[in-house]
């Protein structure tokens, strides 16, 4: 079996496939396209060009990541062309609202595109297919997250005593971070927990002139910030690398996303993996996709009441256990089936015989 995964490098794709086993399917290797951070983007499998050039190479093509660098009508047309040459088309619903466009207008007519084109849609939590059959009529297939922390990196033990940190990163905020009413809201409620602190984390391209990502009244707003709260650290820094962030979330108690939109989250798997709690906002499917104190924070505002119980709550319990390594793996495998089972439905026509099996795999 031969997937066209687009991308296929992504940590989610790559962990479509068991740990211990040889692959079920075969994805097509991914040539480098972007100059940036994220080498994959923009895919060009996306282009009808590039499919008709190789469609011989493969026999499912499924669409994950990277289709908000296509438009509707660039979309439109893949679904047409792999139409006409008779390949299904596969699409994992990871973002019903994309966290990178201000307006949804643009990310709702490109997944409008792809929804009307597949064959199959799959997506990570029952509130997220329930909101596709609503808008779209779509029955999509809810298989679970898998790990996103390498499955044999050591664990970092937690220093008993040691003083609790509830970390906020703002990365280089993305437009659906509302970091500065988050963090303030946050920096109030901390400084009322003795023995806590708030650590926001902010990357140097938001700090520095010229960047794409400069935003001096974040900037400022955070400073201020920090020098108005003991309790709070502000570190500016360049962007982690995978080890790096896994240390960063293994040194916090509790992550808190300050996201006003979105749907789902690796950096809340990553969390799990790892034993960190996490305090997520009520839009999107978060709280489904994982265990989780729970905010009022949307497109309407923030509720700073219910951030404060949130808040309190998670650094009273502490942080949880890391995920069990061999029930990730199980999961993995179980995820491994469940597409293979997929692709041949497709394949074969026989996509109302797969739902219940393929929704069987483990949540971890």
């Amino acid at each position: 079996m031969r997937v066209a995964s687009v991308p296929a490098t992504h940590v989610y794709v790559r962990h479509l496939d068991a740990p211990d086993e040889p692959p079920l399917v075969r994805r097509l290797p991914e040539r480098a396209t972007g100059p940036g951070p994220v080498p994959w983007y923009p895919p060009q499998m996306l282009l009808p060009q590039w499919v008709r050039e190789h469609r011989a190479a493969f026999d499912v093509f499924h669409v994950h990541f990277g289709f908000d660098g296509r438009s509707p009508a660039e979309l439109a047309e893949l679904g047409r062309t792999l139409a006409e040459l008779a390949v299904p088309l596969v699409l994992t619903v990871h973002d019903l609202r994309n966290p990178h466009h201000d307006d949804r207008a643009l990310h709702d007519a490109q997944l409008d595109a792809l929804v009307r084109a597949a064959a199959a849609i799959v997506t990570l939590t029952p509130g997220a297919a329930a909101e596709l059959r609503r808008r779209w009529g779509r029955t999509a297939l809810v298989l679970p997250h898998p790990h996103v922390v390498p499955l044999d990196r050591p664990r970092r033990a937690r220093r008993p005593g040691a003083g609790r940190v509830v970390g906020l990163h703002a990365k280089s905020v993305r437009p659906n971070m509302a970091v500065l009413r988050v963090a303030t809201a946050a920096a109030a409620t901390i400084a009322r927990v003795p023995g806590v602190r708030l650590r926001i984390d902010l990357h140097d391209e938001v700090v520095e002139p010229g960047t794409a990502a400069f935003r001096p009244d974040v900037t400022e707003g955070l400073r201020a910030l920090r020098d108005t709260y003991d309790c709070v650290d502000l570190v500016e820094h360049p962007y982690f690398d995978d080890e790096e962030l896994w240390d960063y979330l293994e040194r916090l108690d509790v992550s808190l996303l300050p996201y006003a939109w979105g749907t789902h989250s690796g950096w809340l798997e990553a969390c799990a993996d790892l034993g960190t709690a996490v305090v997520a906002p009520s839009c999107g499917y978060y709280a489904q996709q994982r265990p989780c104190a729970v905010y009022g924070h949307d497109d309407d505002g923030l509720d700073v009441a219910s951030l404060d119980d949130a808040l309190r709550r998670a650094i009273a319990d502490g942080p949880p256990r890391p995920a069990d390594r061999v029930a990730r793996a199980r999961q993995r495998r179980a995820l491994a089936r469940a597409h293979h089972e997929l692709y041949h439905a497709v394949l074969g026509g026989t996509l109302g015989a797969a739902p219940a099996r393929v929704a069987a795999a483990p949540a971890g």
